[in-house]
């Protein structure tokens, strides 16, 4: 008799622990559904840097000029589409970037204005903020504007002919003189398609999945 009591003692302590993993096992698996449903951008944890030198195209979110802002003034960037590194998307279509105006040139007389804006802030759309240093690129040495204003006069200047360099014949041509205009400021429109360079690595911990 005792020991049909064991067994039935024995086999209701199995069936109690079985019952609590099961209903442990059914917790977590509502936790961790619940937890996605709440924030959809997961991430996938794999450290990699994005190499000196990449391109990243974006889009102006404001109208920063050389007429208003100065040297210090925040601006602020969209990318265009997702960045790839490899066949890994690392920079979602969306990402905010972060940046100043590092140098600003007024226009002069014979220079049109011009911007040097370093861009430091990176925001991922799970808001997550990477540190970046980077430019607005040119193939002016990342400077934005200070090309050469129109020349202000024209001077005339005999043009010597080829065949007739031996009689002395010559034509007239109107060439730029050394004077040049008034310098005009420079604006970069909101909404306008720009390029990012690297000009250090960015080291990234993460990547979103949306």
């Amino acid at each position: 008799m005792r020991s049909e009591n064991l067994r039935l003692d024995v086999c209701q302590n199995i069936v109690i622990i079985l019952s609590m993993r099961i209903l442990i096992t059914l917790f977590l698996f509502l936790f961790m559904n619940i937890f996605c449903f709440a924030d959809p951008s997961l991430r996938d944890y794999d450290e990699f840097d994005i190499p000196e030198g990449y391109f990243i195209p974006v889009i102006s979110l404001q109208e920063f000029s050389t007429a208003y802002c100065e040297e210090g003034d925040k601006v602020k960037f969209k990318t265009t589409n997702d960045i790839f590194l490899y066949n890994k998307k690392v920079i979602p279509e969306g990402t905010t970037l972060e940046g100043y105006i590092d140098k600003k040139n007024e226009p002069i007389i014979g220079t049109h204005g011009a911007m040097k804006v370093f861009v430091n802030k990176m925001y991922l759309p799970d808001g997550y903020e990477v540190p970046i240093k980077s430019y607005i690129y040119t193939a002016n040495n990342n400077i934005l504007g200070g090309g050469l204003t129109e020349p202000a006069e024209y001077i005339k200047k005999p043009h010597y002919a080829r065949r007739f360099m031996f009689r002395a014949m010559s034509v007239n041509q109107y060439v730029p003189g050394a004077k040049r205009k008034m310098g005009e400021h420079l604006t970069v429109s909101a909404g306008a398609n720009l390029m990012i360079i690297l000009v250090a690595p960015i080291h990234l911990t993460h990547t979103v999945i949306e």
